[in-house]
C-alpha cells in the first residue's frame, strides 16, 4: 500500500521580474519601435517628462499662434483635403486636385473588369470571380481549380479559365510559369516551331546551355533551339507582377558610420530618441516627504513607486545604447575590410565572436542586433547582415553572393552565363563552390536563370 507524505524540497528557479522582462524586450525594439514605447511610457508613468530644451512661449504669444494655425476644417472626413495658409490666390482647387489620395488598381480589380464586359452567363461570371479571387501576386492559383467548384460545373470552369487566361496580361490563371510561358505562346501564335514543346519538357535544359541535347531530343537544329530561347525571352514568366505593388517601407538608421582621417566614427542617431528626465514636480514631492496621515502615506508610496519605475526605464534606454554602440563598434572593427572597400569583402563572423570580444551573452547580441540599421557610404544595412557564415574558399556567403552579382552584371552586354559558367569563373577568383550553390545564391539574390535573363 502506498501512502503520500508532505516533503520539503530545496531547489533553485530563475524568476524574472517586470523590469528585467521589460530590459529584455527593448533590447530588441528598432529605433522607430523605441521611439513608440518610450511616449506610451511617458503617457503612463507621470513621473517621466521629457527634456525640453524650446523656448517657452507667453500666454499672448500661445493665443496668437493658435489663431494663426486655426483651420475650420481640420475635422473634415473629406480624405483629400489637406490644409494650407491662404495666400490670397485663386489656387484652392488645384492644391484640393493635388492633396488627393490616388491608388493603384490591383491585379484582381483589373481582370473582374474584364471578366464583367464578357457575354458569360450567371454562373460562369461566379466562377470567374471565384478563379480570379483565387490569384496569388504573380496570377498564379493558390488552390486548385477544381477544388472550387462541384464535378457537375467542371466544364463551365474549363471555359471560363481559358477566357481567363487571354484577358489582359496574358497568361494569368495558370498553374506556374512554365504553364504560363505556354499559354502565352499559344495565345500570341507567333513564335518558332516546337516553341511549347521545349517551353513544357526542356526548360531546364534550355536553362544550362545544352543546346545540342535539346537538338537531338527535339530533332530541331541548334539554331532553331536558340531562335526559340530568344523567342521565350520576350515572354513574361510572371505576368500578375505588373499590378502588384507594396507601401515603400522606409528605415530610418538607428547607427551612423562616417569615416575620417583614414579612421571610422560610429554615432547613434540620437534625434530619433526623446531624452526623459523626471518630473520636477514629482522630485520636490520626494524631496519633501511627510508621514501626517493615512492619505499622505499612500500619496508618497505611489510617488516612491512611480519615481523607481521612471528610473529603471531611462537606466534601460541607457543600456540600449551602450549596448547597441558596443555591438556595432565590435562589428565595425571585425569588418574594416567592408567598411573601406564594400561588401565583397565582408569577412565571415559570428554572434559568439561579437559576444566574447565586448562580454555578453550570445542570445544579448542576436536581440540587439535584429531589426537595427546601420547608414555606411555602402547604403544602409541591418545590424545582422554583418553575420554571415564562411564556405569552403573561406569567404563570406554574403561576399561571395556579391562577387555573383558583380559576374552577372558584368556580362549583361554578352552572353548570359549558365550557373555551371559563374561557378568555373568562381573558381578562377579563388572561391571554389558547386554549381548547385551558385543556383541556390543566385535565386537568394533575386536573380533570374540565364534564359530569363
Amino acid at each position: 500500500m502506498q501512502f503520500q507524505k508532505p516533503v520539503l524540497r530545496q531547489e533553485m528557479k530563475l524568476k524574472m521580474s517586470p523590469q528585467l522582462l521589460q530590459s529584455i524586450s527593448l533590447l530588441a525594439l528598432p529605433l522607430q519601435n523605441l521611439k513608440l514605447k518610450i511616449i506610451e511610457e511617458v503617457e503612463k508613468n507621470p513621473a517621466l517628462d521629457y527634456v525640453n530644451d524650446s523656448q517657452s512661449l507667453s500666454f499672448d504669444e500661445i493665443v496668437e499662434k493658435k489663431r494663426e494655425d486655426f483651420d475650420p476644417f481640420e475635422n473634415s472626413s473629406d480624405s483629400g483635403y489637406s490644409y494650407t495658409k491662404w495666400q490670397g490666390d485663386d489656387n484652392s482647387k488645384r492644391q484640393f486636385m493635388e492633396g488627393a489620395i490616388s491608388r493603384e488598381e490591383s491585379l484582381q480589380e483589373h481582370l473582374i473588369s474584364q471578366l464583367h464586359i464578357q457575354s458569360l452567363s450567371e454562373l460562369e461570371i461566379k466562377i470567374g470571380e471565384l478563379l480570379i479571387y483565387n490569384l496569388d501576386d504573380n496570377g498564379f492559383h493558390h488552390e486548385a481549380p477544381e477544388n472550387l467548384v462541384d464535378e457537375n460545373n467542371l466544364e463551365s470552369l474549363n471555359k471560363v479559365k481559358s477566357i481567363i487566361q487571354q484577358f489582359d496580361p496574358i497568361g494569368i490563371c495558370t498553374t506556374d510559369y512554365i504553364e504560363s510561358l505556354k499559354v502565352q505562346a499559344e495565345i500570341i501564335g507567333t513564335g518558332p516551331e516546337g516553341t511549347e514543346n521545349i517551353i513544357e519538357n526542356y526548360l531546364e535544359l534550355l536553362n544550362r546551355g545544352k543546346y545540342q541535347e535539346i537538338s537531338k531530343k527535339t530533332g530541331l537544329t541548334q539554331e532553331e533551339v536558340v531562335e526559340i530561347l530568344d523567342y521565350i525571352r520576350y515572354l513574361d514568366p510572371f505576368p500578375g507582377r505588373e499590378f502588384s505593388f507594396e507601401k515603400p517601407s522606409y528605415v530610418i538608421p538607428d547607427l551612423i558610420v562616417k569615416k575620417r582621417d583614414g579612421d571610422f566614427f560610429l554615432t547613434i542617431n540620437e534625434e530619433e530618441i526623446p531624452v526623459l528626465q523626471i518630473n520636477s514636480y514629482f522630485e520636490e514631492l520626494m524631496n519633501n516627504k511627510a508621514d501626517n496621515d493615512k492619505e499622505q502615506k499612500e500619496l508618497n508610496k505611489f510617488v516612491s513607486s512611480s519615481v523607481k519605475d521612471a528610473k529603471w526605464f531611462m537606466n534601460t534606454i541607457t543600456l540600449w545604447n551602450s549596448t547597441l554602440l558596443k555591438t556595432s563598434r565590435a562589428i565595425v572593427e571585425f569588418q574594416r575590410d567592408f567598411f573601406r572597400k564594400g561588401p565583397k569583402f565582408l569577412v565571415p563572423l559570428t554572434l559568439k565572436d561579437i559576444a566574447t570580444e565586448i562580454g555578453m551573452n550570445e542570445s544579448t547580441i542576436s536581440r540587439i542586433s535584429r531589426g537595427k540599421y546601420i547608414q555606411t557610404e555602402w547604403g544602409v544595412f541591418e545590424l545582422k547582415y554583418f553575420f554571415t557564415n564562411a564556405v569552403s574558399s573561406g569567404n563570406s556567403k554574403t561576399a561571395v553572393k556579391e562577387v555573383i552579382k558583380e559576374i552577372i552584371e558584368e556580362s549583361k552586354s554578352e552572353k548570359k552565363l549558365s550557373d555551371q559558367k559563374i561557378s568555373d569563373l568562381l573558381k578562377m577568383r579563388g572561391i571554389n563552390i558547386a554549381r548547385r550553390t551558385v543556383a541556390k545564391y543566385r535565386k537568394e539574390l533575386d536573380i533570374m536563370p540565364s534564359f530569363r535573363r
